[in-house]
């Protein structure tokens, strides 16, 4: 896609300061510092449209950017992060569960994986959430300029059998090389607009 404007619409931690219901949304999750920021701003061609951190744990709300006024993404705070406040623990599973369960313009979910790490207890409970409540969803392997290519494909095909998945519905992804990039605007594409199903031939 070609990317005309990328814009921070708002920061929420309530329903009712979401912004109005009026672009599909595409929400991206996954344990902070997984690198989500850094994917939104490299498939929007930005450098600093979302802030990145060192830190694990800073994104602590509910984030939306519209792109293109066609497109709205919607970034959902990190988890896993031990070390933030206790009370900012408690809330974000609720926080990311009422936005998934009650937003009626969300088409779908990036569920970021780092291509180091093995899928925890979060990721599964996250891919169970998503299919019970009929959320498509696709997974992005990050960092995966941290390997040679044997040592990602090899961790491609363990995390897929872990999660269940078939190695080609992972999409690898690198912020640093910007592999990956087409392949997740692809899939985008797809959750907002599914592919029609070939209509049966008479």
């Amino acid at each position: 896609m070609k990317i005309l404007s990328a814009e921070f619409v708002t920061s929420a931690v309530k329903v009712d300061q979401y912004p109005e219901l009026r672009l599909p949304e595409i929400a991206f999750a996954g344990r902070s510092n997984v690198g989500k920021s850094s994917l939104i701003n490299v498939l929007v061609n930005r450098k600093r449209l979302v802030k990145t951190s060192s830190t694990p744990g800073r994104t602590q709300l509910v984030n939306f950017f519209d792109i293109n006024d066609e497109i709205t993404f919607v970034d959902l705070p990190g988890y896993g992060y031990a070390k933030a406040p206790k009370r900012v623990v408690r809330e974000w599973g609720p926080m990311v569960e009422r936005y998934l369960a009650e937003r009626r313009s969300l088409k779908g979910a990036l569920l970021l994986i780092d291509i180091r790490r093995s899928p925890r207890e979060d990721e599964f409970n996250l891919i169970e959430w998503f299919r019970a409540h009929g959320i498509p969803f696709r997974v992005v392997l990050t960092k995966a300029d941290k390997f040679s290519n044997n040592k990602r494909q090899s961790n491609v095909s363990r995390i897929a059998r872990e999660l269940g998945l078939k190695s080609r519905e992972m999409i690898v992804f690198s912020a640093l090389t910007r592999s990956g990039r087409d392949e997740v605007w692809q899939a985008i594409t797809e959750l907002i607009a599914p592919p029609s199903a070939p209509m049966d031939q008479e």
